[in-house]
């Protein structure tokens, strides 16, 4: 069937425009727009997508419509994205077949393979910029439907479906065979339209339990198996989430119950008053993870309660006429006095510089909120914290991976938090103005240096950084020198910092052979500082260290040959058609099998 002709821009008004009046007047096709018109319901495709646009106009502002035409050109752009969705997963589809894994016994899907080269899935990363978990859950969608579901392929791409709904679809159909995943499809097919992906989800777990009584117990035993995970992420409002999946439903239950019920003491001991319930069994879940008992929170609060109701009282003397900022305890800000002079030396902080990476880990400290001074950091993370921001002389952001940016109060908390455990880690980054490490150098315990100890029971002085090779330069022109951090406990640490090497190498941390020295591998982890598949997102402390040239090809096992990938992108980097190149140490050119390159540089820090 042949699309109808459309005018071009420019060439002035169609069939059925009103052109003659005041300001071009109203476009007469867009009452095919409206509830039962001719295109209200019409299938998507690139002649409807070409008149959607000139009927939407200059912003989409859709000039003339009425609100009826208005929701008909709104359905009409949905139905166009899940038609260019459809074509991306045939695209897919396409892709699938040329990449097919050899040896895998044959297609019994027609012409689509059943297993294909574990790479497709970085490629897809790359063209569409996307995670290497959902380029592959878009690889098994696209055949999926290719595969076992046309009629859902169908639906997608005549707009009855969008992408989402077309993937929970395959999701939950995926536990049945061929032949039951077919007697499902066409028990729901007639049923999709209007629904939510919520409704969606449902009515396929019930084909499922329809076309296989035992299906439904599959799928549970299945994602008890395959989905049990813990994940922890980082919300768009900067609070952050935990959530368990793949759960036994029974022990869910009961853990939900434990939740709710602590909850519900809280309340009735007025832990937090003012607080809603969610508030309080967010607490009653962190404080149940973290070992915090029901009574030791009660009793905080009570604690709390009391000092605030004595503050109020003792608000009556009202600090005295002439009395000075110094005798109302107004001091510097945190971290000042712990510079030489009072202040920092040229900040104390190089422009640039990056310091305090704080990896706490669960032994040690006091559990949240039981300690006067606060919590010990109760996890392991990898913070980055600039000095100027930890001394609090700049509000300039940190980071952390899996939290991104963090803002400058919310840093100097966790670097404080991560202080008082005795099993943090530091290090101390140099970078240049880009923000990309130079210099690096890992905190030693300095048992001599005799720094000035807090007096006891204040365990939270002033952070220090002072320079401590005598020598007057603060800021060694090539990331060298000799630092001392002071913690707010008073413990020292000394450091000594060296190049990382970036745009040029002398080969001084080359190992001889094909494992790389900790050293050697721990600035390389600094200055990738994660994956150098440009999508991979996988911390270089959990990656590999591997040779863009291969050892056994005459590669150096050096800075300048070698970059942190992921075991995945590891084994993707070795198969056929693939390749990594290295111009300048810290800089990865990847080649795919399709002779496109991506180019991942040396992580930027916060400066």
């Amino acid at each position: 069937m042949s699309q109808p002709q459309l005018p071009g821009r420019g060439q002035g008004p169609g069939p059925g425009r009103d052109a003659g009046l005041p300001g071009g007047g109203r476009d007469g096709r867009l009452a095919a727009f409206a509830e039962d018109g001719t295109r209200d319901t019409c299938p998507p495709g690139a002649a409807l997508g070409v008149l959607l646009e000139e009927l939407s106009g200059p912003d989409c502002r859709c000039d003339g419509a009425t609100d009826d035409e208005l929701i008909g050109l709104l359905g009409r752009w949905a139905a166009m994205e899940s038609w260019a969705a459809a074509s991306k997963l045939g695209v897919l589809r396409e892709l699938i077949r040329r990449r097919a894994r050899p040896g895998t016994g044959g297609h019994r899907h027609g012409d689509l393979p059943d297993a294909w080269d574990e790479g497709v899935g970085n490629e897809v990363t790359g063209a569409l910029g996307m995670s290497l978990p959902a380029a592959d859950k878009m690889l098994d969608v696209a055949w999926a439907l290719g595969a076992r579901l046309p009629g859902i392929a169908a639906r997608l791409a005549d707009g009855t479906i969008d992408y989402l709904k077309a993937k929970i679809i395959a999701q939950e159909l995926f536990v049945l065979d061929d032949e039951q995943a077919a007697r499902a499809e066409a028990l729901i097919i007639d049923e999709l339209p209007g629904k939510t992906p919520g409704m969606i989800g449902r009515l396929a777990a019930a084909a499922v339990a329809s076309v296989d009584p035992d299906g439904t117990r599959k799928r549970r035993e299945q994602a008890e198996r395959d989905e049990a995970r813990v994940r922890f992420w980082r919300e768009h409002g900067g609070a952050c989430a935990l959530a368990a999946y793949g759960l036994p439903t029974d022990a869910a239950l009961s853990a939900n119950a434990n939740v709710n019920q602590r909850a519900q003491e809280y309340k009735k001991a007025k832990v937090s008053p003012g607080a809603t319930m969610d508030q309080l069994r967010v607490l009653a879940f962190l404080d149940i993870l973290n070992g915090v008992s029901a009574a030791a929170r009660i009793a905080q609060a009570e604690a709390q309660a009391e000092a605030q109701a004595e503050a109020q009282a003792g608000r009556a003397g009202a600090p005295r006429p002439g009395q000075d900022d110094a005798e109302r305890g107004r001091g510097k800000p945190a971290g000042h006095d712990g510079c030489p002079d009072g202040g920092c030396p040229d900040g104390g902080c190089p422009d640039g510089g990056s310091g305090g990476r704080g990896d706490g880990d669960p032994v040690g400290g006091p559990p949240a909120g039981t300690g006067a001074t606060g919590p010990a950091l109760p996890a392991r993370i990898n913070l980055t914290i600039p000095f100027a921001t930890l001394l609090d002389l700049a509000e300039r952001p940190g980071e952390s991976h899996g939290l991104g940016p963090l803002d400058p109060a919310l840093a100097r908390d966790l670097a404080a938090a991560a202080a008082r455990s005795p099993h943090s880690e530091w290090c101390v980054t140099v970078t240049n103005a880009a923000g990309m490490a130079i210099g690096h150098g890992c905190a030693r315990s300095a048992r001599t240096h005799q720094a000035k100890r807090p007096p006891p029971g204040n365990r939270d002085g002033p952070w220090a950084f002072t320079e401590s090779d005598g020598t007057g330069t603060q800021t060694p022109p090539d990331g060298f020198g000799s630092w001392t951090i002071t913690l707010p406990s008073g413990r020292d640490f000394a450091v000594e910092l060296g190049p990382v090497p970036l745009t040029d190498c002398d080969h001084r941390y080359e190992s001889r052979g094909y494992q790389p020295s900790d050293t050697l591998r721990h600035l390389v982890q600094v200055r990738d500082g994660k994956c150098t598949f440009p999508c991979c997102s996988r911390h270089a402390r959990e990656s590999d260290f591997e040779h863009a040239i291969p050892f056994d090809k005459g590669g150096r096992t050096c800075a300048c040959n070698a970059g942190a990938r992921s075991r995945r992108c590891h084994k993707v980097k070795q198969s056929k058609g693939w390749k990594v190149e290295q111009p300048l140490p810290g800089w990865h050119v990847w080649t795919t099998p399709s002779g496109r390159t991506y180019t991942q540089g040396p992580m930027k820090y916060p400066a």
